[in-house]
């Protein structure tokens, strides 16, 4: 029994050893290889928002598909359904998710903020961030810290999680002005590399 619990010491060391050797530009690196050599990403996706005003969390549930390098279609399916949808420079918001709707400038730049954030695109971005990122056994961190104004007066920043057995961002937080913030998970993600 000693020598097992010697063994699965010995491996956790050993893990979080391997995960510190990578230097911060490393994992910031490795993630924005990633992310270039990502075609398109398909994935649902569960965004719960936290707020200092609401008791209970607001839950709402979708699916994204982001194709390289300007299209994204952001579907929540649940509570309500709706759409975002990027085309190149062409961003409208759809009320039922079937294309009624209208363009948006707040649609866009959302469209935009969620499209760069998956694909990993604010990484290498240090004239709109200031990055920093550890490593665990399990994922890679990066904090992004606005730098824009545009972008300073609605998010003090923003976290993404990285996996990189899957070479893939699979959790993004927005944190807001208000102290506000949003989590968006990523689940059963598909890529095409």
């Amino acid at each position: 029994m000693k020598r097992l619990i010697l063994f699965f010491g010995c491996c956790l060391m050993a893990m979080t050893l391997s995960a510190q050797t990578l230097s911060e530009q490393d994992i910031i690196q490795k993630m924005a290889s990633a992310a270039r050599e990502t075609k398109s990403i398909r994935a649902d996706f569960t965004q719960t928002r936290h707020s200092k005003m609401l008791k209970k969390a607001q839950v709402s549930e979708g699916k994204m598909s982001c194709r390289q390098p300007d299209k994204l279609r952001w579907e929540y399916t649940s509570p309500r359904q709706s759409a975002l949808v990027l085309d190149g420079t062409n961003a409208r918001l759809t009320k039922d998710g079937n294309g009624n709707g209208g363009r948006n400038k707040f649609a866009g730049e959302m469209a935009r903020l969620i499209m760069n954030s998956v694909a990993g695109k604010y990484l290498t971005d240090d004239k709109a961030f200031l990055v920093s990122a550890t490593a665990t056994a399990a994922e890679y961190v990066a904090t992004l810290v606005p730098v824009r104004k545009e972008m300073k007066r609605l998010y003090t920043k923003l976290v993404l999680h990285f996996d990189p057995k899957q070479s893939v961002v699979t959790q993004v937080e927005l944190y807001e002005k208000d102290a506000s913030h949003i989590v968006i998970e990523l689940h059963d993600i598909q890529t095409d590399r």
